[in-house]
């Protein structure tokens, strides 16, 4: 196994993001999750910072961790006390973690400025800080507040920091990019440095204010740091921690590190997306490794390509991080896009040309409308069987009719539907209320339909989505509409495009109802080939 070992500080460092923010809920969830991807140590917060990081640290002993420690982050003492009275240090002892995190100043201009004290009296700050809680906790870290920073301003003094912790009996010593700033060649001129100087074991913790902390932190593996810490999907303040999604599969997958099992690191997308969850936050697709467009192909050489070998275009197999392949379709796409796509939904378009051009060519003419695929792949499958002539009519429109009316000012609008359809000869009229124009509509059309198609009842609506296409145009523009829905099994996405949000909404409606009729039908066929065939097994004589 490597030496390396990660250090993952989301519920702490990750929480000072804009955008996140967990419950006691949530974090313990979290640090179930991170003891299971195989995180060595997870920095639970500050105890002294509100109640709920207090609860964390009562409640997180109560979880099985396996081997990973958790860790209490705090402050140097203050330099008016002594540390047995310092209120900060007290507060971190009665977490009663093993590991305690202590950070300290190694800037002069921060010492200076911040602080208001010497150099001298700095030194002192961190030597008995540190000294105090290695007689109490396991396990002492030491992070070097902008040690980088600190470093090329006056290295003599950042050193200087670095040797008073390890005097005071630090485990570990971490070098800390705090502003984001640092460039490789000085993350490496400063390590080897620091390397020289003092004999405990280093760490690094980067922020990502240049895009650099990757490239940053991967240097300092190189030249010897044995711990790295960071954050799922790089939260943190600012422009974000270091990405451990992005660093963890680098370092084990190209350089051959043994950090954590290949079963957990199967689960890096998984506990990705957990978190992006749990904070609500909508999931980088871009995110190298873990995100949707991670190992998606659009164009059609691509596909070409890796339909023959994967290797020409993707620097990894997906499946070794949890992820999957994907073929997206547009009107970039070529003949090996559409093939490889069908063959997603067991349909075989080797030797079918013409449906396969005629696919490419109706694709291209509706994505120059607006219409787009990538997230409606109900819809797609849809246009492959009105290719090959096998989409079946469910129901004709004979017409509809969306209401909104607002009765007094201070009551929200009510919306009513009323839809006429025919189905096999017979008409069919319903009306719905609803709490907005498509939802009536929704309602009001299953309405109708679900006494001639009783499993439309399992049918719902999942998620919304409205996107301008031409802003010039204000209010006249055209509008395209993706719905996601679900039967309680699988979800599936349609879409619709008009001037009209509400005709774009029925477009995406419709395909979805279309889409939930078709997978039934398709299901029936597999069964019925399925009992077939065990009909056929049972009846073949006895050899």
């Amino acid at each position: 196994m490597s030496n390396l070992l990660l250090y993952d500080t989301t519920l702490r460092d990750g929480c000072q993001s804009e955008d996140v923010s967990f419950s006691l809920k949530d974090k313990l969830r979290i640090a179930e999750s991170l003891a299971e991807l195989g995180i060595h140590y997870i920095e639970g917060g500050y105890p002294g910072s509100n109640p709920r990081d207090a609860e964390f640290f009562k409640e997180v002993p109560k979880l099985n961790l396996r081997k990973t420690r958790v860790a209490a982050f705090g402050t140097t003492r203050r330099p008016s006390v002594k540390p047995s009275q310092d209120a900060s240090l007290k507060l971190l002892l009665a977490a009663k973690t093993p590991v305690v995190t202590l950070v300290g100043k190694t800037w002069d201009l921060h010492v200076r400025d911040d602080l208001r004290i010497s150099q001298k009296a700095n030194l002192e700050v961190i030597a008995d800080s540190i000294a105090y809680m290695k007689k109490h906790v396991d396990e002492v870290m030491f992070d070097a507040e902008h040690f980088f920073d600190g470093y090329r301003n006056n290295p003599k003094f950042a050193l200087e920091c670095l040797k008073a912790a390890e005097e005071g009996g630090a485990d570990w010593i971490v070098l800390c990019d705090t502003n984001g700033g640092g460039l490789p060649a000085d993350v490496e001129a400063a390590v080897v440095r620091v390397k020289e100087e003092v004999k405990t074991p280093l760490g690094v913790h980067c922020h990502n204010d240049g895009e650099l902390a990757v490239a940053n932190t991967m240097t300092a593996v190189e030249n010897g740091v044995r711990q790295i810490q960071g954050t799922i999907n790089g939260f943190g303040e600012r422009c974000g921690n270091l990405n451990l999604c992005s660093v963890l599969p680098n370092l084990q997958l190209k350089q051959g590190h043994k950090i954590v099992r290949a079963s957990q690191l199967r689960r890096l997308r998984e506990i990705s997306h957990l978190l992006y969850e749990l904070a609500n936050v909508v999931p980088n697709k871009r995110q190298p490794y873990v995100g949707e467009s991670a190992f998606a192909h659009k164009g059609g050489l691509h596909v070409s390509g890796i339909i023959k070998n994967r290797e020409t275009y993707e620097h990894i197999e997906p499946e070794l991080v949890g992820s999957r392949q994907r073929v997206l379709v547009s009107d970039l796409s070529g003949r090996s896009n559409i093939v490889y796509k069908a063959r997603e939904y067991d349909i075989d378009l080797n030797g079918q040309d013409q449906a396969v051009h005629q696919i490419l060519n109706r694709i291209k003419e509706l994505e120059s409308q607006g219409y787009e695929f990538e997230a409606a792949e109900a819809s797609f499958e849809l246009l492959i069987q009105e290719a090959l002539g096998k989409k079946k009519r469910n129901f004709r429109l004979d017409g509809f009719r969306v209401i909104d009316e607002k009765r007094v000012e201070t009551e929200p609008p009510l919306s009513e539907a009323t839809v006429k359809v025919e189905v096999n000869g017979v008409m069919e009229h319903a009306a719905a209320l609803g709490s907005g124009p498509v939802h009536a509509l929704d309602q009001a059309l299953r309405k109708a339909l679900t006494g001639f198609y009783p499993s439309l009842e399992e049918v719902e609506l999942l998620d919304y989505k409205v996107r301008v296409l031409s802003s010039g145009e204000g209010t006249s523009a055209a509008v395209r509409v993706l719905i996601e829905s679900g039967d309680g099994n699988v979800n599936w996405g349609t879409v619709g495009v008009s001037h009209n949000v509400i005709e774009a909404s029925w477009q995406a409606l419709v395909d979805s109802i279309d889409y939930k009729l078709y997978k039934d039908r398709k299901k029936k066929v597999h069964a019925g080939k399925s009992r077939a065939g065990k009909a056929h097994s049972a009846a073949a004589p006895a050899s």
